[in-house]
């Protein structure tokens, strides 16, 4: 496990389940934070939260598809945190269980998400603050959650938009190509060079590397 400094506010991520989906732990000095995209292994995510010794405030959710709810009802419940997510993926969050079955995947269905995600929406935890961008295109009610410390290192999680040298794919139902190019341009690529990306699968990047090398962006 490794714990990325943005000065005063820290990232983790752990890859969890067969799909190998990254949750995404952030959090400031006060030791409170926010939970991202927990997908699965929800008694691993919650051992893994208590050895960080953070607080999480709430579960917050970038997409609804399954690898990245598998373990929201069972960590809601445990951490007794609401769980936002933008309602635009409502349809798809419910249909949770049913796309795992297609994958012969254990699967809790979550209940349905106590508060909405809306664009420019702030979130707040002691003195960290995540703003709320759309950007749907792998995903219907897709959103991103940028953030920065004091010094205005920022940062990005990103769900499923943009990955090391990769977009997210768009065979899915809802999903738009063109769509998810123009929102990763506006919303992503419109932040600093030096702005780091956590994605839902693989490894951290940042803004300027995928600018420069990426060929979905060329």
């Amino acid at each position: 496990m490794t714990v990325y400094a943005h000065d005063d506010i820290q990232v983790a991520s752990l890859t969890t389940g067969p799909i190998q989906e990254n949750a995404v732990l952030v959090w400031g000095p006060e030791k409170l934070g926010f939970l991202i995209d927990p997908g699965d292994e929800a008694e691993r995510i919650l051992a893994w939260t208590r050895q960080l010794g953070v607080t999480v405030q709430a579960i917050l959710l970038t997409h609804a598809h399954f690898d990245h709810i598998g373990a929201v009802q069972p960590l809601r419940e445990a951490l007794k945190v609401p769980v936002y997510a933008h309602p635009e993926g409502d349809a798809l969050y419910r249909l949770g269980a049913a796309s795992a079955a297609r994958w012969n995947l254990p699967f809790v269905q979550p209940e349905d998400a106590d508060q909405t995600l809306t664009a420019g929406q702030t979130l707040t935890a002691g003195s960290l603050t995540l703003t709320v961008r759309d950007l749907p295109g792998h995903a219907p009610g897709h959103v991103v959650f940028v953030g920065q410390g004091t010094d205005q290192q920022g940062f990005a999680v990103v769900g499923d938009t943009l990955f090391q040298g990769s977009v997210g794919r768009t065979d899915l139902p809802g999903g738009d190509h063109a769509l998810l190019l123009r929102g990763i341009e506006r919303e992503l690529l419109s932040l600093p060079d030096t702005t780091a990306i956590y994605p839902g699968h693989g490894g951290p990047t940042t803004v300027g590397r995928e600018r420069n090398s990426n060929p979905f962006l060329r």
